[in-house]
């Protein structure tokens, strides 16, 4: 069997057309049906069922989809050593993460990095989906808080801090709080309904937010705006309180933070490019974090 032909079935089995296929694959739709009908000939079995708008994989074509799926896999990984042993990073990279994140993090890192690795494309996937790495298309992934996907190889990024931000408009019109109790009085913005802020010997607040946001960008702007205070990463809110749009709330009490991990699917040697950017990423949020606290 020839190799680009595995290839080709296997998307179609995964994609369930031909013309879908040929358009992942940039081919002429006659390229791919010759590429089945290579196959099916050299398996000596019909391998999918066409109908007018999808194909079905016959129980040939579910046996053979196995095996070409661990091919394709093995030879992936080959590459992936082979590229990591020679220490050339190149390729697409494709990298997901959480929008915060993604905006607040890794498009500041990206300049310096594809300036020093020109033969790296990457593609920046910034949502706040959790996808199966494991089973996508991704090389890498950034999550956010403490790691349990233990099909996944991970490697411990610089922890973020959570940085307590009101705008100067709103402490205006309510003060400024001065120890962890006097909290309670203000407006909170938080991303569950149900506040569990702790700040070692200082305190704790618990109780329930006046305004509920899951996403870390959306409360940014809420709190920009004089909503509250929020309790914020450090990464997302820096820019601002640099400018003056935010003021960092008890700055000199120890607030919580938070794991960050990049990780790896388990079946993937790690490859060059995908070393180099989590080098690269790790140093960016190390200085970004020393520069902010000789601030």
């Amino acid at each position: 069997m020839n190799f680009d032909d595995v290839r080709v079935f296997a998307r179609i089995a995964e994609l369930r057309g031909i013309s879908a296929t040929a358009r992942a694959l940039g081919l002429p739709k006659s390229s791919v049906s010759r590429a089945l009908a290579r196959m099916e000939a050299a398996a000596g079995s019909a391998l999918v069922e066409r109908s007018t708008r999808h194909v079905r994989l016959t129980d040939a074509g579910v046996l053979l989809h196995a095996h070409a799926t661990r091919i394709l896999d093995d030879i992936a990984e080959a590459e992936a050593a082979l590229e990591g042993l020679a220490g050339a990073p190149r390729g697409r990279l494709r990298v997901n993460a959480t929008h915060a994140f993604g905006i607040g993090v890794i498009a500041p890192m990206l300049p310096g990095f594809l300036a020093r690795f020109n033969q790296v494309q990457v593609a920046l996937d910034a949502d706040d989906r959790r996808i199966d790495l494991a089973a996508q298309d991704t090389d890498l992934a950034i999550r956010i808080g403490p790691m349990a996907d233990s099909a996944l190889i991970a490697r411990r990024l610089p922890s973020v801090d959570l940085w307590l931000c009101a705008s100067p408009a709103y402490l205006a019109a309510h003060g400024t709080p001065r120890t962890v109790a006097e909290l309670a009085a203000h407006r909170l913005v938080d991303r569950q309904d149900r506040i569990d802020w702790r700040f070692g010997d200082a305190g704790a607040i618990d109780g329930e937010p006046q305004v509920i946001i899951p996403d870390a960008s959306a409360q940014k702007v809420v709190v920009e705006g004089g909503a509250g205070i929020g309790h914020l990463p450090d990464y997302l809110v820096r820019p601002a309180v640099a400018s003056g749009h935010l003021v960092r709330v008890l700055p000199d009490v120890t607030a919580a933070s938070i794991e960050v991990h990049a990780l790896y699917p388990s079946h993937r040697s790690l490859s060059a490019k995908v070393r180099v950017f989590i080098d690269a990423l790790a140093e960016h949020m190390r200085v970004t974090a020393s520069l902010a606290a000789d601030c």
